[in-house]
């Protein structure tokens, strides 16, 4: 008989077990031939609505205060207004960032249980494509957008320079080796670990059965992960002309850091070190160093009408786009055969908030640019009877060239949201 201290101790060491077929190489290759990325980008404190949404829907609105800024890039970006992700309010709107990238209901709540995030979904299909299946980056602290498929956490770096370093840095010869023993030792163990599983699973009863296997199951992408580490480990990193990028220590200059982490995400998607990168932006209550703020972000995105403070959050908000419009044009200007990066990389950039200062989660604000859409239009629908935003995040997978209809809360594509013919 089998005792609690025994499967504990077991499942304490259990890493592995053989990876699915989708997550195997021959199965991501099966994905569009042409490379397609993604990036998912967070404004945690929200957009002002006034001057973030444009007031006529189609093609011929005019643009908003905001969207004036990304006016070269008009035919390159379509708004959407109305979408919300469902099982979402006021109570727990800080802590539905959570759920931004997954969709899942009730983030923040007793008992609430994340699900696997858009990103982390693609790197299962498409991730053993690059030295790295994804990066996971933030302005400040740990806490990013990117959940494993049984709702852990991904930590965020938020450290330029660090992640500058794994990209394009090589160790020397010692360092490679030892980076090599390591992945081998890992294999060995986790040899032994898928043996010892086996044999545990057919004494347990039901309950313990599904509890080992909800950990054997959250474990499969290191597996995955070794693998791929072990092939890119051989091979050299990408050689770039470019000066390693010197962190910002004032946590209140998202700005600045927001510019390090876009130029990072830049160099990364060109030298196809990754496809799939999310970014959840600073947002705290430090006032920022810029000139007419005098106010903490966080205390002017919860203006409460203040005329004072509606015109700071506008100055804040306006330099957070002009970095937006300076990614989409450096992704553009970057020529890859006949195409660009931008045309082949999905922007995605929204919030968990459609308001910060009333907490709603209603009418989130949302950018979808490149990626080889139809752009050029205001999406409009009725945020009282909204589509789930998962939608979106199906038209998205898709382009990714991943054959799958559901994600999250989706109820299917959603309408307006075209490709371009290949």
């Amino acid at each position: 008989m089998k005792t609690r201290r025994h499967f504990l101790r077991t499942t304490g060491i259990s890493l592995a077990l053989p990876w699915l077929d989708k997550f195997s190489i021959g199965h991501a290759a099966s994905a569009s031939p042409t490379p397609r990325r993604m990036i998912c980008i967070c404004a945690p404190l929200g957009f002002y609505p006034e001057h973030f949404f444009p007031k006529q829907t189609g093609k011929d609105y005019a643009l908003s205060t905001y969207l004036d800024i990304l006016k070269d890039h008009r035919d390159d970006f379509t708004v959407i207004s109305g979408l919300q992700h469902a099982g979402m309010g006021s109570s727990f709107a800080h802590q539905a960032s959570a759920s931004f990238l997954t969709g899942a209901p009730g983030a923040g709540r007793p008992g609430f249980r994340n699900a696997v995030s858009l990103d982390q979904f693609a790197a299962e299909h498409i991730g053993t494509q690059t030295r790295f299946p994804s990066l996971v980056l933030s302005g400040e602290g740990s806490g990013g957008l990117s959940w494993t498929r049984t709702g852990a956490l991904i930590p965020a770096d938020n450290s330029p320079s660090k992640v500058f370093a794994r990209l394009f840095l090589e160790g020397d010869s010692g360092e490679v080796a030892q980076q090599m023993r390591r992945l081998e030792d890992g294999r060995s163990i986790l040899d032994d670990v898928r043996s010892q599983a086996k044999s545990l699973l057919s004494g347990l009863g039901s309950e313990d059965r599904d509890k080992l296997d909800e950990y054997l199951t959250s474990v499969r992408e290191l597996e995955q992960r070794m693998v791929n580490d072990e092939s890119w480990a051989r091979k050299p990193k990408p050689k770039i002309d470019v000066k390693p990028p010197q962190d910002i220590q004032n946590a209140a200059d998202l700005i600045g850091r927001t510019r390090l982490l876009f130029d990072l995400s830049h160099l990364a998607l060109q030298t196809d070190s990754t496809r799939l990168i999310t970014i959840m932006l600073a947002g705290n209550t430090q006032v920022p160093p810029i000139e007419g703020v005098s106010l903490g972000h966080h205390d002017l995105s919860h203006h409460g009408k203040d005329p004072s403070k509606l015109s700071q959050l506008q100055i804040v908000e306006q330099e957070t786009m002009k970095t937006v419009r300076d990614l989409l044009s450096k992704l553009q200007q970057s020529k890859e055969a006949d195409s660009n990066l931008l045309d082949r990389t999905t922007v995605f950039l929204g919030s968990n908030l459609g308001d910060g200062s009333s907490h709603s989660t209603k009418n989130l604000p949302v950018l979808l640019a490149g990626g080889g859409f139809k752009h050029g239009q205001h999406l409009a629908f009725n945020p009282d009877n909204p589509p789930p935003l998962c939608n979106l995040f199906v038209n998205m997978l898709q382009r990714m060239g991943i054959e799958t209809d559901k994600f999250g809360t989706s109820t299917g594509t959603l309408t307006g949201v075209e490709m371009k013919q290949a």
